[in-house]
């Protein structure tokens, strides 16, 4: 069984129903770290080798953050910025997390209808994420579609079930393949 690593980055996850419905579903299961970098990182003073080591010690990388401006909380972009170096993750000699698989679990407040070429925002989440995309592809990762909960305030108890019941089987296929 592959290893899962959750890199989860929510300033505030007091606060999100939403992650926290779905967080429930996958925070006993085997195989599965939950790494909360706001928990681990309140100063933002990033542990870079021992951020490196858990990644070595992991086959499935995901990065699970709301959307916050068309992007991820600012820790996990400074997250990435340090742990990811040169010639470790990527460059001529950067091949330490090579074949591992990477993806996105994100929440969004806005909904589907909001995110494609006709809505307010003019792009799909597909197109916002690009930058991670690209990240996983120099860093030479498998990078797989994201997994998307989305108009998290209109969302009932049994729709927040649903969506952590379909994280939860993601993580199983993810651990499988």
């Amino acid at each position: 069984m592959k290893k899962v690593l959750v890199l989860f980055s929510h300033p505030k996850f007091e606060k999100s129903r939403a992650n926290a419905a779905i967080i429930e579903h996958i925070k006993n299961k085997e195989g599965v770290t939950i790494h909360d970098l706001y928990e681990r990182y309140p100063d933002f003073h990033i542990d870079v080798p021992a951020e490196k080591e858990l990644l070595l010690q992991h086959d499935v990388i995901i990065w699970h953050h709301p959307l916050f401006w068309y992007s991820c909380p600012p820790l996990m972009k400074q997250w990435i910025d340090m742990v990811l170096e040169f010639n470790w993750a990527y460059g001529p000699n950067g091949t330490a997390l090579q074949s591992k698989t990477c993806l996105n679990v994100i929440t969004s407040g806005g909904s589907k209808e909001l995110y494609c070429a006709k809505g307010s925002n003019s792009f799909t989440i597909n197109e916002f994420l690009r930058p991670f995309e690209q990240t996983a592809i120099l860093c030479k990762m498998t990078y797989h579609p994201p997994f998307s909960v989305m108009g998290t305030h209109n969302l009932t108890d049994d729709d927040l079930e649903d969506y952590g019941v379909k994280y939860s089987t993601l993580i199983n296929t993810l651990q499988s393949n």
